[in-house]
C-alpha cells in the first residue's frame, strides 16, 4: 500500500545500473526437463546462482527429488553470479515472468520489496513438508521475516574462516592436544600466533592471506570485528546511525596491523600460497574444497575472536518464491514441497563447506564426521551479519560503498581514524536514500521481526 509503481529504470538502478545482459537473453544452464516432455503432472521453474562445486551439489539434490517426485518436473536454470542474477530476477517478477522458486542471499531480501516482488512463504504447507521454524537458528529464521511475514527460507549460513596448516602449527607449538589451533581471545594473542607462525613457515610466503586489495572481503572481515565489539549500526526504527568510530577506528587498525608487521603480502594469491604451504589464510567456507581437493592437513575455524566476543561473518543463501500475479495451486504447492525437500537433505550441500540451516541435519552422525566442517558449525550461534536494511546484502550498496575505504585503511593509502569518519558520513546518507525498488527509505521498510 502507498508504493509507487515499479518501472525498469528503477530495477536497474536497484541492482547497481547494471543493464541485463542481452535483455532477458540470458545464459541459462539447467538440467531439469520441461513439465509437457517429461510427462509430470507439475512444472517447478527454479532459478539459481550457483556455478562449480556448488551447482554439482545442488543438482545432486534436484536430482534426488525428481526420483523421488516423479509427478514433479523441475526445470532449474543457473543464472549469473551477483547484480545481474538481482536485475534479472527483479524485472521478472515486475513483469510477471518469475519462476515458481528463486534463490537469494538474505541480507537482500530486507530491499527486495517483499509483498511487491516476492510473495511470502506458506509456513502451514512448508509444515506439512516437514520444516518448522522449530528447526532453525532463531536469529536466522527471523533474518527472512518482514513485517511478520516469512519471505525468506534458509538453506545455509555461509561464513567468513580461519584456514590453518597444522604441519606449520605442529612446528610452532600452535596446536592443542585436539590437534586444533589454539584459541585466541586477544589482539596481542593473535599477533603472538602470527609471529611465532612467521619463525617456522616457509620462506618467500606470507604468513596469512588477507585479501587486502579487495573489497568485499575486507568489509566482511569488518562486520565481524566490529560485531565482536559489540558495535551497532542504526536504531530499531532505522532513524539514527549509532556506528561508533571508534570502535570502527580499533578494527580498522588491526586490520592494517598484519600489512605493517609484515605478515601479508599485499596482492599475493591467498589460496594459492596457503595451498605451497602460508600458516594461515581467511577465506569464506566454499574454499573447503579447494583444500581438501589439494590434500592439506588443514583446519579451519571461525575468524578468531581478537576482541573478546566470538562472532564471525555469515551471510545466508535462502529460498524464495518471486512475486506471481496468479500463485496458488499445484505448482505453487510444488515450489514449498521442492524447497522443503532441498533445506531437509542438505548433507549434500554440506560437502561445499555451507552450514545447513536445517539444524536437524547438524546433529546427525553423517555431518559431524564432516572434516573440517565440524570444526567451524559454532559459527551459526555467532553470525556477524549486516544491517536488516534495504542497501545491505551480498554485492548490496553498503559493501560497495564501505568496502573501498575499508580497503583504503587495510592498504595504507588512508588513516584508519579517518576511514571512520568517512564510513560513518556514509552510513547517514544511505539511511536517508530511497529504495529504487519502491522509493522507500529504511525506516519506511518494513517492521524488523
Amino acid at each position: 500500500m502507498g508504493r509507487p509503481d515499479l518501472n525498469r529504470r528503477q530495477l536497474l538502478a536497484a541492482a547497481g545500473g547494471l543493464a541485463v545482459a542481452g535483455s532477458f537473453g540470458f545464459a541459462a544452464l539447467g538440467t531439469g526437463a520441461d513439465a509437457l516432455a517429461s510427462g509430470a503432472d507439475t512444472r517447478v521453474r527454479y532459478w539459481n546462482l550457483f556455478s562449480g562445486g556448488d551447482g554439482s551439489n545442488m543438482i545432486a539434490m534436484l536430482d534426488a527429488f525428481r526420483k523421488e517426485n516423479p509427478g514433479i518436473a523441475v526445470k532449474d536454470s543457473t543464472l549469473q553470479w551477483g547484480n545481474p542474477f538481482y536485475t534479472k530476477l527483479a524485472m521478472a517478477a515486475a513483469g510477471n515472468r518469475a519462476p515458481e522458486l528463486g534463490v537469494m542471499h538474505m541480507g537482500r531480501v530486507a530491499g527486495f520489496s517483499p509483498g511487491r516482488l516476492l510473495d511470502p512463504w506458506d509456513e502451514a504447507l512448508l509444515a506439512g513438508y516437514g520444516v518448522r521454524k522449530e528447526d532453525f537458528n532463531p536469529a536466522l529464521w527471523n533474518r527472512g521475516v518482514i513485517d511478520g511475514k516469512l519471505y525468506a527460507l534458509p538453506l545455509d549460513i555461509h561464513v567468513q574462516l580461519c584456514f590453518y596448516r597444522k604441519d606449520v602449527l605442529k612446528q610452532a607449538d600452535l596446536l592443542g592436544d585436539d590437534g586444533r589451533m589454539i584459541p585466541v581471545t586477544s589482539t596481542d594473542e593473535w599477533f603472538d600466533v602470527l609471529k611465532r607462525a612467521k619463525a617456522v613457515q616457509k620462506k618467500g610466503l606470507q604468513t596469512i592471506g588477507l585479501w587486502t586489495n579487495d573489497q568485499n572481503f575486507q568489509w566482511w572481515f569488518f562486520v565481524a570485528f566490529y560485531t565482536q565489539l559489540g558495535g551497532q549500526w542504526f536504531n530499531d526504527d532505522n532513524t539514527e546511525v549509532l556506528f561508533d568510530s571508534d570502535k570502527a577506528t580499533q578494527v580498522l587498525e588491526f586490520l592494517r596491523q598484519h600489512v605493517t608487521d609484515g605478515y601479508v603480502i599485499p596482492g599475493a594469491p591467498t589460496g594459492e600460497q596457503f595451498i605451497n604451504g602460508a600458516p594461515f589464510t581467511w577465506e569464506g567456507n566454499w574454499s573447503v574444497p579447494v583444500f581438501s581437493g589439494a590434500k592439506l592437513d588443514y583446519g579451519a575455524t571461525p575468524l578468531p575472536a581478537v576482541f573478546g566476543k566470538q562472532a564471525t561473518h555469515a551471510e545466508s543463501h535462502a529460498f524464495v518464491l518471486p512475486h506471481q500475479a496468479g500463485r496458488g495451486g499445484a505448482t505453487n504447492e510444488a515450489a514449498h514441497k521442492l524447497a522443503a525437500y532441498v533445506v531437509q537433505h542438505a548433507q549434500q550441500w554440506a560437502a561445499g563447506g555451507h552450514i545447513p540451516a536445517y539444524t536437524p541435519t547438524l546433529a546427525t552422525d553423517a555431518y559431524r564426521k564432516l572434516t573440517p566442517q565440524n570444526e567451524y558449525v559454532s559459527a551459526m550461534d555467532h553470525q556477524a551479519t549486516e544491517p536488516k536494511v534495504w542497501f545491505a546484502g551480498s554485492t548490496g550498496v553498503l559493501a560497495q560503498d564501505l568496502g573501498p575505504v575499508v580497503v583504503s585503511s587495510t592498504m595504507g593509502s588512508a588513516k584508519p581514524a579517518a576511514v571512520a569518519e568517512t564510513m560513518r558520513s556514509r552510513l547517514i546518507k544511505l539511511l536517508a536514500s530511497k529504495n529504487p525498488m519502491d522509493g522507500r527509505t529504511a525506516a519506511q521498510g518494513g517492521a524488523v521481526a
